[in-house]
């Protein structure tokens, strides 16, 4: 039996700053992110859109969501297959390519997991178990670009 989840986002304009989008550079790419009961992320475009670099934007949470997901579902695996985490930290990559009209799309994100492990930790089992947290990560299955990751294990000293 299928479950279904449901989520709820409202997204509000602050950018008008006085004459809405009379001309291309007459307003703000300003945007919050809101969601009932969490913390408001303050949004805008990539700075090479003409955004604030101080904000958040699609493209770098879009990153956030894979690479959080696929921590979230390896974390899950290693629990369940008693691979002690001690650590992780993950700087991810991502390539979007533009188009001549205008439009782009991710070409493809590289996730570089590093993980800590304890010293009694199967180390090619908490390897393996990247391949299996990027084939149930929701948000790596809902892309239509490839998700790669490149893991560095180490053991906790």
């Amino acid at each position: 039996m299928s479950q279904e989840h449901q989520y709820k986002t409202h997204l509000s304009w602050t950018g008008n700053k006085g004459s809405g989008t009379s001309n291309y550079r007459a307003y703000d790419r300003h945007y919050d992110i809101i969601i009932e009961g969490k913390m408001t992320l303050p949004g805008s475009s990539d700075p090479a859109f003409r955004g604030d670099p101080a904000r958040h934007n699609p493209e770098d949470l879009l990153l956030a969501s894979i690479s959080s997901c696929h921590m979230l579902w390896y974390l899950h695996l290693c629990s369940v297959n008693k691979i002690v985490v001690v650590n992780y930290q993950d700087t991810s990559t991502a390539t979007m390519s533009m188009n001549s009209d205008g439009s782009g799309q991710f070409s493809s994100a590289m996730l570089n997991p590093v993980i800590t492990i304890s010293e009694d930790s199967d180390k090619e089992k908490a390897i393996q178990l990247h391949h299996e947290a990027n084939k149930l990560c929701f948000i790596a299955r809902s892309v239509n670009f490839p998700v790669h990751h490149e893991p560095q294990i180490k053991i906790e000293t």
